[in-house]
């Protein structure tokens, strides 16, 4: 078994991932557990004398703040190997002697790493030099007596360190995030070398799935809360193969969504999963709860908040009804501040927040999963392409792609330039090549020339990009003649519109949506 110490990164869970993927136990603890199972107490089923090897994640804080999470420095006399990850490099350091300070610049973003001496952990990369992620702000100046640095960066000088003797090692970067070249083969060797864990792939089980949803629901009926996206139409589908008709599917049209969707989502029940939807129509009521507010926040706990009481004035025509059923997923949760150490970024309308009066009880059939591994569960559910390919929409839908108020004139003019984004991207051929293209209204202005006058109207970000999981992406590389035709349409077709821009911001820093 593997332990992952979280001390609250936003891709804590991301680590596990990768060590679930090769088919090893993997246990995710917070630093006071750590600190009772290494003491030779059994918390949480787990014994120090089943224990392979120790991953300390990386974090928000700095060590040397007074009130950093840390970990009893007598792990590292335990004969366990241990990877430490950004703030686990950097506390590692500073428990066994090493210094930490403040780097000169904060890095978010891609570093080339250059190796300066052997390790296991760079067995079968044949390359010196190769592209990490790093996302840090704090570094080690002075690694500890025992540890030697085998690898830099043109800013970071212990960018790895390792004390072989005793089994540690530590970086700087993140080798969990799809972006950093050779993470997961460093991982693995990690795991496999260092640690001697066998190597296996995992796969999703679609019987054990189905037993879990059939436990959590027991005889009665379950409220399933959808919107046509991957994520809740997965859950849906799991769910009417595990208890067929009792399943009650409910759409909230809120009137965010994107053009056709309630057509859409009224198709799939019909004839894919042949199971009834109920239909509440609430598109007035968030437009008017709406109302003159800006901050992206309070939109978010307003739709959901309503979102919620909708639900909550629907399930009292459903007596028999014991569960409420959401798509959340992973990356949700972790946004919305998952973890005890964790910094929150954003919430999400299908993460909490459900009142004590309703009686239901939530179930999250997803909620352990990426969106990649949503797709593969739903084709392995027999879900064709076209929906389990679709590109991701956020919960509170166009509401935090408008910035600003949302207006029943904006959210028109939103949905006018998403539909046309859609359109462009599919036309092309880059529909497969990207996760995610949707526009932005920024609540600028800029100055134009329509016809023989001046106009001055909103400004229109476009915001495309790639990603497997969802906690790491890249802009995409649209080629020119893509973009021109994109922003022609957009200027031209969608009234009060006056220019278009690109967004090429990774995350992280940024997150996927403006909002």
């Amino acid at each position: 078994m593997i332990l992952i110490v979280d001390f609250g990164s936003q891709t804590t869970h991301l680590i596990g991932r990768r060590v679930r993927d090769f088919g090893i136990p993997v246990n995710i603890i917070t630093p006071d557990i750590m600190d009772c199972i290494s003491n030779g107490q059994s918390l949480n089923n787990i014994k120090i004398d089943n224990v392979s090897g120790i991953i300390l994640s990386g974090g928000p804080a700095s060590v040397y703040e007074l009130d950093a999470p840390i970990v009893n420095k007598k792990i590292y006399s335990l004969g366990i190997p241990i990877l430490g990850i950004c703030y686990g490099q950097q506390l590692t350091a500073k428990l066994l002697g090493g210094i930490v300070k403040q780097s000169k610049t904060k890095e978010y973003g891609p570093a080339v790493l250059e190796i300066n001496q052997p390790s296991r952990l760079f067995t079968h990369i044949t390359d010196n030099h190769f592209g990490v992620w790093m996302s840090h702000g704090d570094e080690v100046v002075t690694a500890p007596d025992t540890f030697s640095i085998v690898a830099s960066t043109e800013t970071i000088t212990a960018a790895v360190m390792q004390d072989e003797k005793r089994k540690i090692y530590c970086l700087q970067f993140h080798p969990e995030v799809k972006h950093t070249l050779n993470g997961t083969l460093i991982l693995r060797n990690f795991l496999h070398l260092i640690c001697g864990q066998s190597i296996k792939r995992r796969s999703l089980s679609i019987p054990t799935f189905i037993k879990l949803a059939q436990e959590a629901i027991g005889d009665g009926q379950a409220i399933a809360a959808v919107s046509g996206g991957v994520d809740s139409t997965v859950a849906s589908a799991l769910l009417a193969r595990a208890i067929g008709s009792r399943l009650i599917p409910i759409y909230v049209d809120n009137g965010l969504m994107r053009l056709g969707n309630r057509k859409n989502i009224q198709f799939i029940f019909d004839n894919i999963l042949k199971v009834p939807l109920h239909i509440i129509d609430a598109k007035d009521q968030f437009l008017s709860a709406l109302s003159g507010v800006i901050d992206p926040e309070q939109k978010r706990k307003i739709i959901g908040q309503l979102y919620i009481n909708c639900f909550e004035k629907e399930a009292t025509k459903y007596p028999k009804a014991t569960n409420l059923v959401q798509g959340t997923i992973y990356s949700d949760i972790i946004e919305s501040q998952g973890t005890k150490y964790a910094s929150k970024i954003k919430s999400h309308h299908n993460v909490g927040g459900l009142p004590e009066q309703l009686n239901l009880r939530l179930f999250e059939p997803l909620r352990d999963l990426y969106k990649d591994e949503v797709r593969k569960l739903g084709a392995k559910l027999g879900l064709p392409p076209e929906i389990v390919n679709q590109q991701p929409f956020p919960g509170p839908g166009q509401a935090i792609r408008i910035v600003g108020e949302v207006t029943a004139d904006r959210l028109t003019k939103q949905q006018q330039t998403d539909q046309i984004v859609l359109e462009e991207i599919k036309k092309s051929g880059w529909e497969k090549k990207v996760f995610q293209s949707f526009p932005v209204l920024t609540n600028t202005k800029s100055t134009a020339v329509k016809g023989d006058g001046r106009f001055y109207g909103e400004v229109v970000a476009l915001r495309v990009y790639g990603s497997v999981d969802i906690m790491t992406a890249s802009w995409s590389r649209l080629p020119y003649w893509l973009l021109q035709s994109i922003s022609s349409r957009i200027v031209n077709e969608v009234p009060g519109v006056s220019r278009v821009v690109y967004d090429i911001t990774t995350k992280p820093p940024a997150t996927m949506e403006w909002e």
